[in-house]
């Protein structure tokens, strides 16, 4: 395990409530549209906590208890190779889920999940969650839809492997816009995250995805400051995958 990286046990302070109904169905579009009496019902169970940035929520091969919502900020997903390097596989936002797998299907964790950002998280008990996509059909579609996005993009990654360094730098890019991209007066724009991260979730080299990156804000293509990576133009950057 990295030393930047704090287990939750280490820290068990945080701030911890139980959201308001309409609270909850606002934070959390996998619940808009369910029933009352069922969101009444998740509502009971549903705790949210406020993490620190770096901080790991999940462990891999812990045995999972509950499924979690990102209400703010960012989580990592990741595990490691055979050689011990670690590789990102998601990094999701605000509105997605984690730690469903575990829950469906009884098993020990098979991914690390860890912040990436001052990040609010919701959780409820993991049969609570089974037995809301069994008893609500909707909520059951919205898990399945939700699996179906995940396995394209890792398809989408995998097919880029090969790509040139600009290629796989912009693709990393254009993942987490889609993810949780804001448009705003001057473009899109996600959190300016650390370029280990896009170096882990591109599968490239620290120093190449730093040189990428340059080469991209000095064409104009993204705009970087303290807190927020921008990209004016989207299909601009579209056009860099080769």
């Amino acid at each position: 395990m990295e030393n930047q990286y704090k287990y939750i046990e280490e820290q068990p302070k945080y701030l911890e409530h139980h959201a308001e109904l309409g609270e909850l169905i606002v934070s959390v579009p996998f619940f808009a549209g369910l029933p009352e009496d069922s969101l009444q019902k998740i509502n009971t169970h549903f705790v949210t906590l406020s993490h620190p940035p770096n901080q790991i929520i999940l462990l891999e091969n812990d045995w999972g208890g509950s499924v979690y919502f990102i209400l703010e900020g960012w989580v990592k997903i990741r595990t490691y190779n055979l050689d011990g390097k670690e590789v990102t596989l998601n990094i999701i936002g605000q509105g997605e889920i984690f730690g469903e797998m575990a829950a469906l299907d009884k098993m020990p964790r098979s991914t690390d999940a860890i912040t990436l950002t001052p990040t609010i998280i919701g959780r409820i008990p993991s049969q609570k969650f089974v037995d809301l996509i069994t008893t609500e059909p909707l909520a059951g579609v919205r898990l399945a839809q939700l699996m179906a996005k995940r396995l394209r993009q890792v398809n989408r990654r995998l097919q880029l492997r090969e790509a040139n360094s600009t290629s796989r730098v912009a693709d990393a890019i254009l993942f987490l816009v889609e993810g949780q991209g804001q448009i705003g007066e001057t473009g899109t724009a996600i959190p300016n995250l650390p370029h280990r991260e896009i170096s882990s979730l591109s599968g490239l080299a620290r120093e190449t995805v730093t040189r990428v990156l340059t080469k991209l804000e000095k064409r104009g293509i993204i705009k970087r400051d303290a807190d927020l990576l921008t990209i004016p133009d989207l299909p601009a950057l579209e056009n860099m995958i080769l």
